[in-house]
Formats: structure tokens, C-alpha cells, sequence
């Protein structure tokens, strides 16, 4: 058994090339070997989301603060809020982030599949975000 502390992995930017504004995420949990399983707290400032993204393997959402959006490719946007689980399909097209004017916090998991968790693609642009 091992105990992460709350506070004892460090915070990091959500990367340009894969965000659009402010983003932090906090690591929770990296399995080893041979589980696959990865998480991270994020946090979105009002305005801020991810770029267009796959999961190999799909991903989990569950909103734990404030208001977000999430949208499947083809699919309308729609709103998130604490407590609202987000399972989104293996290979399913997406993005999620927070709504215009309030931050959100969401735990993202995932699994590996051959050393990888996400395949991204094109940021979402002004006019896809504001619906």
C-alpha cells in the first residue's frame, strides 16, 4: 500500500498545444505495470478547454467544482456540473473544458494501451466553443 499526501505531487500547466487558456493539473495516481489506469485532477479557468482528443482506451469524467462543457464530435455541447460522471468512448472524438464565465474541476482517468492514454488533434476553435 502507499499513501500520495495531498500536496506532495506537484501542479503543472495543461500545455499550449493541447489546452486553449489557463489549465493546472494535479496528478492523483499513475499505476505500475502491469495496471494501466492514470488520473489527474484538472482545473479549467472560465474560458479555457482541451484541444480535440481520442482515448484509445476512453476516459472518465467526474466534475468535482463549477460549471464545464464537454462535446463528442457531431454531437450538441453540453453542460457539466459537480457530481456528473462523463464517460466518453474508446477512439470517441471530444473535448471538455469550462463554461465562459466559471472555472471547473473535473478527474479525468484513463488507461494505457501501448504506453499511450490520449490522441490529440486540432484545437476547438472561438466559433465550435461558443456553440
Amino acid at each position: 500500500m502507499e499513501i500520495k499526501r495531498a500536496g506532495s505531487q506537484p501542479s503543472g500547466r495543461g500545455p499550449a498545444e493541447w489546452f486553449t487558456g489557463s489549465v493546472r493539473i494535479d496528478p492523483l495516481l499513475q499505476s505500475a505495470e502491469p495496471a494501466r489506469v492514470q488520473g489527474a485532477s484538472v482545473t479549467f479557468e472560465p474560458g479555457a478547454r482541451t484541444a480535440w482528443h481520442s482515448h484509445p482506451l476512453g476516459q472518465t469524467l467526474i466534475v468535482t467544482a463549477g460549471c464545464g462543457w464537454a462535446q463528442r464530435d457531431g454531437g450538441p455541447v453540453e453542460e457539466i456540473r459537480p457530481g456528473d460522471v462523463v464517460s466518453i468512448a474508446p477512439g470517441e472524438r471530444h473535448w471538455h473544458g469550462a463554461s465562459p464565465s466559471t472555472a471547473m474541476t473535473h478527474i479525468a482517468i484513463h488507461e494505457k494501451l501501448d504506453g499511450r492514454t490520449v490522441d490529440w488533434f486540432e484545437h476547438v476553435s472561438d466559433e465550435q466553443y461558443r456553440r
